[in-house]
Order: C-alpha cells, then structure tokens, then sequence
C-alpha cells in the first residue's frame, strides 16, 4: 500500500488532513479494539456515527475521544447519534446539531455540524447516519445538500454510514454534487460492511469541489493497526481519507 499522506500545514497556510469516518456501534463492541484503530489512523477529524445516546452518552464520549487523544467537538444523543471528535490542531469555530424531520416508526436521524479552522483553512463538516428506509435516505441526502449550501464555508466534508452503495439513488444525489474520495483516490480497502467480510461500500467520505483528495480508503496496513482489531472493533470498517485544501483567502 502506498504511504498515507501525513497531516501538517504548509507555509501559505494550507493543510493536509486526515479524516475518519467510523460507525462505532454505540461502544457495543471491542473498545480497546476500537482505540487502537482510530490511534493508528493518527486522524485530525472522527466523524462518528452511532455513538452512545443514553445513560451518560457524554461521559462515554469524552472517555473515548480522551483515550484517543482527541476531544468532543460535537454531536452526540444531540444530534441523535452523529459525533464530532477532533484533535488539539483543530480550532473550533462553531457547531450545530441538527434533528431531522421524523418519520413515524423510523429511529430519529440528525447531523452533527461543524465550522472549523485548521491553520489557514475554513473548513464546514457533517457527520451523518442515513436511514434504513430508502425513501428517507433520500430526502435527508438532500436536506444535507441544502444544509451545506447554508454554512457560509468556502469547503465543506462529509463523512458517514449511508446505508446505501454507490448505486443507491441517496449516495447517487451526494456523488453528485460532492467528490466520493474513494472514487476519486482509492487507497486501502473498499468494502466497509459488514466488518468479518465485507461486501458493500456503505460508509463514505466526501468532499466539495476544491478540495484535494490524497487517498481515501479502508485503512489496511498502517503501524499499529491489525485485521483482528478491524473486525473486532465495531461491525463496520472505518474510512480514512486524507485531504489537502487550500488556505482560505
């Protein structure tokens, strides 16, 4: 596998920056697994989804994004699962939790939301946890476009669980107006789920037009990182993408 892109600021101010995209299974899983994953991926950004929602879900939150060397930057039981972790190199401008309109009989579904700096770059984020049922999907694919077109940021990065491959017309409607970065740099793995033997692409990382994307995969070989802890960790795979953007003039 070619090496990974490192982050770092370059002197004009822009940043090269690793992303995360993991469904964490609300901590069900192998925890200690699960650390060791993302602290192998040495991430700037985790946007996480199905992170834990009830009885004291900030506590497992921070306990998780301490032990990872990161902080909570949002989201949550908030944002009805979605989570935004980051590192210490990240500058919090603001952030916003959004529920979406509910569907009678489907569970809550939200974004988590971010505006956030990183040297001299402005950068929007959404971390977002798609419906089982196709026709919401849909429709929230397309209140998460609009949502973006309202942040005022010159980029913007998605990342999340889209319960959809890329032939699903939710994932078709985001490809469109946004870079898939696997498809535009594949690195890695491809399969996301489920974790013992992956079939389908259904967790994603995207980015606006503007944004370069450096490799964008299932991450496989990287110090530290073993198969075992991957497939142990949660029932999916994590998407781990790095990306270069400009400084924001």
């Amino acid at each position: 596998m070619d090496q990974l892109p490192k982050s770092r600021t370059e002197p004009d101010g822009s940043a090269v920056i690793r992303v995360l995209s993991y469904n964490i299974r609300s901590l069900r899983d192998d925890e200690e697994a699960l650390v060791r994953v993302i602290r192998a991926c040495e991430p700037d950004l985790v946007l996480v989804q199905e992170a834990p929602r009830f009885f004291r879900w900030r506590k497992h939150a921070a306990r998780l994004a301490a032990r990872c060397d990161l902080v909570v930057l949002g989201g949550g039981a908030t944002a009805a699962g979605p989570l935004l972790l980051c590192s210490l190199r990240v500058f919090v401008e603001r952030t916003d939790d959004v529920l979406l309109p509910r569907t009678p009989g489907l569970h809550r579904r939200g974004f988590a939301t971010a505006v956030i700096r990183v040297g001299g770059v402005r950068v929007g984020l959404a971390s977002v946890h798609l419906s089982l049922q196709a026709a919401e999907r849909r429709a929230h694919a397309g209140l998460l476009l609009d949502r973006l077109a309202g942040m005022d940021v010159p980029y913007a990065i998605v990342a999340g669980d889209l319960n959809e491959g890329p032939d699903g017309p939710a994932y078709g409607l985001l490809a469109a107006e946004l870079q898939d970065c696997r498809a535009v740099a594949p690195w890695g793995g491809g399969p996301t789920f489920p974790a013992a033997a992956p079939d389908r692409r259904i967790d994603a990382v995207f980015a606006t037009k503007g944004v370069e994307v450096l490799a964008c995969g299932v991450p496989e070989d990287l110090p530290g990182l073993s198969a075992t802890d991957l497939r142990a960790a949660t029932d999916h795979l994590p998407v781990l993408a790095a990306l270069r953007v400009a400084a924001t003039t």
